[in-house]
């Protein structure tokens, strides 16, 4: 097998993860299940990992990367006012909103609702995969802060882990409801919380 085909398998055992734990769950995603998704072979399978255990490490590394590589060129970072980043930042993810829950659930929160306590390991790799998208967001809180001289008791950090409370919570209210439109609704009270916060240095504006 060269390279080039070896890296093709591997990817598609991780997409197949992927899809396979979002619509099903971690514990109920079986190795043969993977597999059959991938279209490969077991043999195929432990070439690339020793367990499901290490696979499921592999995928949340192969998640963080894609995620990173999506909300890098996501159109809220064109804009200038970090006001305007954090509000489009939530009409990102409410547009995001479509399609089946396999389509717009995060992978990392879905597996550490079942690792954190049987799976040390692998919650630790979700939690800083979503940590990594929480540091963007302190940035543009805090850039916010100080132009708006909004001050408070409350730091970027955990308004960032605010907002993501919000939108892991919507994926699991969209799931308990059977649809989006719980989660859409609970971004949009998330948008108007974030212009509340921030009205007293933004005058009369309305957007």
């Amino acid at each position: 097998m060269d390279m080039r085909r070896q890296t093709d398998s591997k990817s598609r055992f991780l997409d197949a993860t992927i899809k396979l734990v979002r619509t099903k769950g971690y514990t109920a995603t079986r190795v043969e299940d993977i597999c059959a998704e991938a279209g490969l072979t077991k043999g195929s399978f432990f070439h690339h990992f020793r367990s499901k255990e290490d696979l499921a490490l592999a995928a949340v590394a192969h998640w963080d990367a894609r995620a990173a590589a999506m909300f890098a060129d996501a159109p809220f970072r064109a804009k200038g006012d970090p006001l305007d980043r954090l509000l489009a930042y939530v009409d990102f993810r409410k547009a995001s909103l479509v399609g089946d829950f396999p389509d717009f659930t995060c992978f990392a929160g879905t597996v550490v609702q079942e690792a954190y306590r049987t799976h040390p390991e692998i919650s630790a790799a979700c939690a800083g995969s979503i940590d990594s998208g929480l540091r963007s967001l302190e940035a543009d809180i805090r850039a916010a802060m100080e132009k708006y001289g909004v001050p408070g008791d409350w730091t970027p950090e955990s308004l960032a882990l605010h907002m993501e409370a919000v939108v892991q919570g919507g994926f699991i209210l969209a799931k308990a409801k059977g649809g989006a439109a719980a989660a859409a609704e609970s971004l949009d009270h998330l948008r108007r919380y974030l212009k509340l916060l921030f009205s007293g240095g933004l005058g009369t504006r309305k957007d």
